[in-house]
């Protein structure tokens, strides 16, 4: 085989049979050299390793039967389809086909024995197989069976299931030969013998071809210790990852913000609340992280309200009071225009300045706060992803804080600290996001982040009772809205998407808005849209926020938006179409006063099984931790953290929910292989993340 040549480490053209077309639709699966295809592992199994008698099948079970057909007709009825009536001796099944031609049917004559592979339905007559795999075979000499479990392959078009098998084939073989050591196993066995866990190569040879007699239950849980060998070692890939950027990070240098405090006793006393507990502590921790001579790298999580923005300004606060400015990055316009809005308030009784710098800011606005970016020294700096572009130089970046990482990934949060250099100092780090993350997925999608957490509502805040009602009571819902205005409060009611189309949503909340103001003649109605200029936006916004509207109706753009605490009624339309994350988020808009506040969320039937489940939750608690553990089990990691996280969404074999309880034994071996082996750090990295980002070298 020429293959041999180059091992493993070869190309994947390097293989018999792969030509350049074959290799592009292998490089759409990420399969560019030999070893990509070890792997690219198999997402479920079938056995063909025996044939099963046609009169023990099961209906919903896939088996390989051999028999004699007895019959072979044309059926017409709603769609004409091909009927072969197969038996063998225990019983009989029907072999269904809807596309055939001439020759295929004469091929089936009565007498002719068949081997087929498919899965076992109900059919109108006995049990049935619809477009089985089957082949011709002698009755006199058998044709022999698999002899081992039969892998499918996640693939792409053009690419079948048999070139896969043939490739792997060939890779297994080069791996038996172990002719190049890039395969080398990287885990000591001091970690893996206490699990029990096989050897790498061991692993990939059993996952790729099983034996017959390997549960496939065991497989489809991910329980087999040859998965879990693989499993703890992506896992490790993804926290070690985190780890050395977490290490390169921390061996730099960062200007030692030890303010006299001046400025945050002042900010605090103009405030007209007390911080809570949660609030003091989590400003505790950044105030000692803000003193050291290295980049504070936190994660400040905390609930819908739990008043993070308070705790970000005193961190802000403490940049200013050594000289140094503080810069506020938020995913959309809409949330960094809260943010300078915050800020402006604030810190404008202090007379210091705030700057604002989006995308939307042009010509000689842009130049004139560019020039005073680079120029003042004590400044808060507000702003979308604009504060990461080219022409942005700082006077002094002293912190950073990026709300909602999530919605940027790891690269474009460490450009803005890049941005901040000066005199080889780099700007200390705080990430905040109001999606609470569990546990288990912080412990990997952060493993490069101290945590603080501010697990305590302010004691103003009230618990929201949620209630799910099916649209065609819209009536009573209305009627419901019309209750409470009397009452002297205010009413949210949000249009979410409803195609995948801005414009169209906009039509609805218009449209929408129009229904209710002549439903509710007495009410003051307003309507905010993402296509609205953003001063008609501002001012609608404004006129809620100032009692001089009632019922504020708009698309999801108020998912953050003003703090109405007299605002105490939420309908969510089309409730069912939204995740766990951003209905919590959307219901955090009201409850923010004294008074008792409902959110309404409104479905449309039929509902999915899914989103019967999130309503459900929904319904029963205001827990946003509890809420982000249901939406990860119900989601999965890539969208609660959004596709752009490094690498999260992308994982081969592990599953950070199933796999959540081996989380605490990968945090330790990792620990033990920085200390221990730090050779084999990058090769494990580099292994299962061959994209991963690297920073180390700024």
């Amino acid at each position: 085989m020429h293959a041999a040549a180059g091992g493993l480490a070869a190309p994947v053209a390097s293989l018999v049979g792969v030509g350049p077309r074959l290799a592009e639709r292998l490089q759409r699966l990420g399969v560019r050299r030999v070893a990509d295809l070890l792997f690219h592992l198999p997402l479920r199994y079938q056995d063909r390793t025996r044939v099963v008698p046609i009169g023990a099948l099961r209906a919903e079970a896939e088996a390989v039967v051999q028999g004699t057909v007895e019959i072979a007709q044309v059926q017409f009825g709603r769609r004409r389809s091909l009927m072969v009536r197969l038996a063998d001796g225990t019983g009989a099944l029907y072999l269904r086909f809807f596309h055939f031609n001439k020759t295929q049917q004469e091929g089936l004559a009565r007498g002719v024995v068949l081997r087929c592979y498919g899965e076992v339905r109900r059919g109108p007559y006995t049990l049935e197989m619809v477009h089985p795999e089957y082949r011709i075979v002698d009755a006199g000499a058998p044709a022999p069976v698999e002899e081992t479990l039969t892998p499918i392959y996640p693939t792409t078009e053009g690419l079948h299931q048999l070139a896969l098998r043939k490739l792997t084939t060939q890779a297994l073989a080069l791996l038996d030969a172990g002719s190049d050591g890039s395969l080398d196993d990287l885990l000591p066995r001091g970690l893996c013998d206490p699990l029990g866990l096989p050897t790498l190569a061991g692993s990939l040879r059993f996952l790729h071809r099983p034996p017959p007699d390997t549960k496939i239950g065991d497989l489809e849980t991910g329980r087999h210790p040859a998965q879990k060998r693989l499993i703890v070692e992506e896992l490790l890939a993804h926290r070690l990852s985190l780890r050395v950027l977490r290490q390169a990070l921390g061996r730099r240098r960062a200007p030692p913000l030890r303010g006299d405090g001046r400025l945050r006793a002042a900010f605090l006393r103009q405030l007209p609340f007390t911080l809570t507990k949660a609030q003091q502590r989590a400003s505790e921790e950044i105030a000692r992280d803000l003193a050291a001579d290295h980049p504070m790298l936190r994660l400040l999580q905390g609930d819908v309200g739990a008043g993070k923005t308070v705790v970000a300004a005193l961190a802000a606060l403490a940049a200013l009071e050594c000289g140094c400015q503080a810069a506020i990055m938020a995913p959309t316009e809409l949330l960094a225009e809260q943010h300078q809005r915050n800020f402006e308030r604030w810190l404008g009784a202090l007379q210091l300045p705030v700057l604002w710098l989006s995308g939307k800011l042009k010509g000689k606005a842009r130049s004139e706060v560019l020039a005073r970016i680079a120029a003042e020294t004590r400044a808060v700096v507000v702003g979308t992803h604009a504060l990461f572009q080219g022409d942005v130089r700082f006077a002094r970046l002293g912190l950073a804080i990026i709300d909602e990482q999530h919605r940027f990934g790891v690269d474009q949060r460490l450009a803005l600290a890049g941005k901040g250099r000066r005199d080889a100092e780099h700007p200390h780090q705080l990430i905040m996001t109001a999606t609470p993350i569990p546990r288990t997925l912080a412990m990997t999608a952060y493993a490069d982040l101290d945590t603080s957490v501010l697990d305590e509502l302010p004691p103003n805040r009230q618990p929201v009772a949620t209630v799910v009602i099916a649209d065609t009571k819209r009536d009573q819902v209305v009627a419901r809205i019309a209750e409470a205005i009397r009452g002297g409060r205010q009413v949210y009611w949000v249009c979410t998407l409803i195609e995948e189309s801005e414009t169209l949503q906009c039509q609805t909340a218009t449209d929408t808005a129009a229904l209710l103001a002549g439903a509710l003649s007495e009410v003051r109605v307003a309507l905010v849209h993402g296509r609205m200029k953003d001063r008609e936006r501002d001012a609608a916004m404004a006129d809620f926020a100032n009692a001089r509207i009632d019922l504020l109706v708009a698309t999801t753009v108020v998912e953050v938006g003003v703090d109405v605490p007299n605002a105490s009624l939420m309908i969510i339309e089309n409730a069912e179409r939204l995740g766990l994350a951003q209905l919590h988020q959307l219901r955090g808009r009201v409850g923010r006063g004294s008074v008792k506040s409902d959110c309404v969320l409104l479905y449309h039937a039929p509902l999915s099984a899914l989103a019967r489940e999130r309503l459900a939750v929904m319904r029963e608690t205001t827990d946003g931790f509890l809420i982000a553990q249901r939406d990860l089990e119900l989601r999965g990691p890539g969208e609660l953290l959004g596709s752009r996280q490094a690498g999260l969404a992308q994982m081969r074999i592990a599953d950070l929910v199933r796999d959540s309880e081996m989380l605490p034994f990968v945090a330790k071996a990792a620990e033990q292989l920085l200390a221990q082996y730090p050779e084999r750090i990058d090769p494990i990295i580099r292994r299962w993340l061959p994209d991963a980002l690297h920073y180390g070298s700024g």
